[in-house]
């Protein structure tokens, strides 16, 4: 069962973060989770995530935006490794608020109520429909050291990375070049520190790992598909509805 579980949503998240720019990580680590602690897991789905983004460097990579990448991605680079130290060294850290909905106890860390309000701005924004120089590029770096900071500490690296980038005058199929090629410099950065320091990873089945890998890929070229039946706006608009319901979810506790 967690063979389909995990392949239908490797599937199904590849697909949307194609267009999104995140949503891979997001959704595939709860339901690693569901099997290996919870370290394994974000390793494990950095593991999936960094392969399928190779993939779809391979298939759009010619269309990134070279001076975001360098602005954005750099930093991203530094965030995540500092992320990703404190995940391996500060697990048992937290600090969280907790709540209840229908008897299921909900845990909200401070810092995602913090980070979804931002990223529901972001949204409110684009679904508003004011773009131009939405933000200006000095603060890119800003945005990639943070992004990168949440993808090494939790995996979460897409939504804030997408809120920034989206503030541009892109291309469609450049913002989406662009965000894979950044992730993919963020997951080089911080996979490393997960199997230097992480240990138990080698109880994640090869075949497992193999059928989520695949499944991605599979996602990733009905994306690329359909990337020229939709237009620029409507890329914004899926971006801008994706970012609010993930940042619904940061602020209900959700993920």
């Amino acid at each position: 069962m967690e063979y389909i579980v995990v392949a239908l949503v490797a599937f199904l998240a590849s697909l949307l973060t194609f267009f999104s720019g995140f949503g891979l990580g997001t959704l595939l680590t709860p339901v690693f989770v569901l099997f290996f602690p919870i370290e394994i897991a974000i390793a494990g789905t950095g593991l999936v995530h960094f392969s399928n983004n190779m993939f779809k460097i391979i298939l759009v990579g010619k269309n990134v935006s070279k001076d975001v990448v360098i602005r954005f991605g750099i930093p991203g680079m530094v965030g995540a490794a500092i992320g990703a130290y404190l995940l391996i060294h500060l697990t048992s850290f937290d600090v969280i608020y907790q709540n209840s909905i229908s008897s299921i106890p909900i845990e909200v860390k401070p810092v995602n109520l913090v980070i979804g309000i931002v990223l529901i701005a972001f949204a409110i924004k684009d679904l508003g429909g004011t773009k131009g120089d939405g933000i200006n590029k000095k603060w890119l770096p800003l945005g990639g050291l943070l992004s990168g900071f949440f993808g090494g500490l939790s995996g979460h690296q897409g939504a804030l990375r997408t809120a920034f980038l989206a503030q541009l005058n892109l291309t469609k199929e450049a913002f989406i070049a662009s965000g894979i090629a950044i992730a993919c410099l963020v997951d080089l950065t911080r996979i490393p520190f997960y199997f230097k320091n992480i240990t138990g990873l080698d109880s994640i089945p090869k075949t497992l790992f193999v059928i989520a890998t695949l499944a991605a890929f599979a996602g990733a070229l009905f994306g690329k598909y359909f990337l020229k039946k939709i237009a620029l706006h409507t890329v914004h608009q899926i971006v801008a509805i994706a970012i609010i319901l993930i940042a619904l979810a940061m602020i209900l506790g959700l993920v």
